[in-house]
């Protein structure tokens, strides 16, 4: 290849391509006198990069696959597609290239730009409004011709059969699989006409003869496999699928359509599956690779089907007969027969619904990448270690300085054993859950007489700052107990992590110790990392004159103290924790009471801010509640409205209890200055990323697009 054919290739550019191509009798004398045409040749090319950057994103910005976000409005008029509402904005916006890259996605996919024509063509069909949903929102659909089931006078003259014979009937109440569907999109049974709009803002209707319903699904289906499940008798006959002991309802696992004609079924989208629906349908919801099964004993192969008997145990009053085992699958209950009950345990596969990735879970977490240079110790059957503290003290044995390792659990199971990590300088430290897969680690009562916490301490107090060790939790739930780091430590990273609230759970969801804290920061430098996680509350115990007040960064997580008026981020005796806050996309529920907050914004607080230095730091398009001591504001809610307005905007949430699927998420009836509040017209708040109001207000567009004039179309939120 010559040397021309290889500066053309885009991967080999290099700023000292032009110099490389001069004779080296120029070189030589150029390197005599300081190689000054060396460095001119260089700011040429790069100059000449942008240049040859910029005609080849020309090519590009000719399809769609490949098209600059500017240019994808362009590319759309030639074929009359409509920008959604609000690309100007982000056009014009000054996110970064991450944020601004997401909301443009967000607001108009390129997907959609591609499909103009051919959903031109289907305009006013069902099949096109759900294929609508999943390309502008990405929310699986189901779409249905309201009129279809809006109950009329039969004529009596003439003979009428089939559907249309049926609208007119009364209401059989011995169909009780027609009834468990009664109101929702998998409806048969015909209503009354209602005269209210479907596409109303204030109260939903639909049901007349124009009412088309699109029913949106936006809670995600999360998996979990093999998950012990846990046991709330001594009887060892009676259990919950979720290892915390509280209810969950099960969803169905979506498979896809078979063709793009096909209407969604109800086993096509993330559905909580109903007693009757299970009943009706065991044989398509359990098994191996399906919604729910379950196993015990530690065998391999599944209860049999012909032992599962649909129930409900609410109160556990149902009792099973000798050989059969009940399931629940609305509050995620099993019940075995008391003379049969499990000896060697339960596990369970199911699937639970929630809203976004979003602390310990079997989800992909996309910012891992490659480590060369760490020691890999895997723990989980089948591998070298059975163990975390085992995998911990072979790394402690073979370590040099400066080594790094990592211990990663291969397996969805339970982890019941003290931690205690204890550090040198320079270690480098990663416990972490492996793709696929969600870790319980379980802290117990094993002493007496001090806190049985994960604890993680530096040994050797004389370190210089750069040799403090560093610990990374990854893709773990911690429940039971929480985190105390002590010592002179580096930087503390929890990501895609969930410390309970409250350590554990009650049946309802409620916490079991709600004034106990997730994590204790007790005299440390530790800089405290939070990223896409779940966490109680903070503690910080330092010395205020000697010492420097910490760092603790918080990223699209959410901070719960389990209460609104409970401290969220304080020191003991609900004096000002030593800590500087930086929070970004954070939900706070509780009060927070620190030294300073650098920076806050796009997120939300339920309870009071107090911070000692007002004179440090800023908050930009956050709701902070009013009484307050906050550094200056930008643009924060309820200083935008007047203070009569104030008590109208605040944020309500569809539920504050960890452990339900709707956990953090804002209520679709709350305050628009708050669902709207960020500063690119996102919620505020963990779940910001979402981009939920700009997803809906595009579906909207679209549907009053596609749809024909004499329809009245409305969406509806199924979860």
């Amino acid at each position: 290849m010559s040397p021309d054919a290889e500066w053309e290739t885009p991967a080999d550019r290099r700023p000292d391509g032009l110099a490389e191509l001069l004779p080296r009798w120029h070189r030589l004398r150029d390197a005599e006198e300081g190689e000054p045409l060396r460095a001119l040749l260089a700011v040429i090319a790069e100059q000449l990069d942008r240049v040859r950057d910029g005609v080849q994103q020309g090519y590009e910005d000719l399809f769609v696959e490949t098209a600059a976000p500017w240019a994808l409005p362009y590319l759309g008029d030639l074929v009359g597609h409509r920008a959604l509402p609000g690309y100007e904005r982000v056009l014009t916006s000054g996110l970064g290239g991450g944020g601004r890259d997401a909301l443009a996605e967000a607001v108009a996919p390129r997907r959609d730009v591609a499909a103009t024509v051919g959903h031109r063509r289907r305009k006013g069909t069902l099949h096109l409004l759900e294929e609508l949903s999943e390309r502008v929102a990405d929310w699986p659909a189901r779409a249905v011709e309201l009129s279809r089931h809006v109950s009329h006078t039969q004529p009596v003259r003439l003979g009428v059969t089939g559907r249309r014979g049926e609208r007119g009937r009364l209401l059989d109440l011995r169909d009780g699989s027609a009834l468990a569907l009664a109101g929702g999109p998998f409806e048969t049974t015909a209503r009354t006409v209602d005269v209210r709009r479907a596409n109303s803002a204030r109260a939903q209707g639909g049901w007349a003869p124009t009412g088309v319903g699109l029913f949106v699904w936006r809670l995600k289906p999360y998996s979990l496999t093999a998950a012990p499940a846990y046991c709330v008798d001594r009887a060892r006959n009676l259990y919950t699928f979720s290892i915390l002991g509280n209810d969950t309802p099960l969803l169905t696992r979506p498979v896809p359509e078979p063709s793009p004609a096909h209407i969604a079924a109800v086993d096509n989208v993330p559905a909580f599956i109903t007693r009757r629906l299970l009943r009706d349908r065991l044989a398509d919801y359990y098994g191996p690779g399906k919604s729910l099964c379950v196993r015990r004993d530690g065998e391999d192969r599944p209860v049999p089907l012909t032992d599962i008997v649909v129930a409900d145990l609410s109160d556990w009053r149902y009792r099973p007969a000798r050989g059969q085992i009940a399931l629940d699958p609305e509050l995620g209950r099993v019940a075995f027969g008391s003379r049969s009950a499990p000896r060697q345990g339960v596990w369970v596969d199911y699937h639970h619904a929630f809203a976004a990735d979003l602390g310990g879970g079997e989800y992909e977490r996309p910012d891992r990448g490659p480590r060369p240079d760490a020691d890999f110790y895997r723990v989980g059957p089948g591998q070298p270690y059975r163990r975390i503290m085992d995998a911990y003290r072979a790394w402690q044995d073979r370590r040099g300085p400066g080594r790094t390792g990592i211990i990663e659990i291969t397996h969805s199971g339970a982890h019941q054993e003290q931690l205690d990590l204890d550090l040198d300088p320079g270690d480098r430290l990663e416990l972490r859950a492996a793709e696929g897969t969600r870790p319980v680690i379980r802290l117990l009562d094993w002493y007496s007489n001090r806190p049985d916490a994960l604890n993680i301490r530096a040994v050797h107090s004389d370190c210089a700052p750069h040799e403090r060790p560093r610990v990374v939790l990854d893709g773990l739930l911690v429940a039971g107990r929480g985190i105390n780091v002590t010592g002179p430590m580096g930087a503390v990273v929890v990501r895609h992590t969930t410390l309970v609230p409250g350590w554990s759970l009650e049946p309802e969801c409620a916490p079991h110790s709600p004034d106990e804290p997730s994590i204790v920061l007790d005299r440390t430098t530790a800089c405290l990392q939070i990223e896409h996680s779940v966490l109680g509350t903070i503690e910080v115990i330092g010395d205020e004159v000697s010492e420097d007040p910490l760092d603790i960064h918080l990223r699209d997580s959410i901070l719960d103290a389990t209460g609104d008026d409970r401290e969220a981020l304080s020191a003991p005796d609900c004096r000002h924790a030593h800590a500087v806050l930086h929070l970004y996309r954070t939900t706070v529920i509780g009060e927070v009471h620190t030294h300073a907050v650098q920076i806050a914004e796009n997120s939300l607080f339920t309870g009071r801010l107090r911070v000692a230095r007002r004179g440090v730091g800023c908050l930009r398009y956050c709701y902070v509640p009013p009484g307050s001591r906050t550094p200056r504001r930008h643009r924060c809610q309820p200083d935008l409205v007047g203070a009569e307005q104030a008590a109208g905007v605040r944020p309500l949430f569809a539920s504050k209890r960890y452990g339900t699927p709707r956990y953090g998420q804002l209520a679709d009836r709350g305050p628009e200055l708050i669902r709207r509040g960020a500063d690119d017209g996102g919620e505020l708040g963990a779940f910001h990323d979402l981009y939920r109001p700009q997803r809906e207000d595009g579906l909207r567009a679209r549907l009053a697009q596609y749809t024909p004039a004499v329809a009245d179309a409305g969406i509806f939120f199924a979860t």
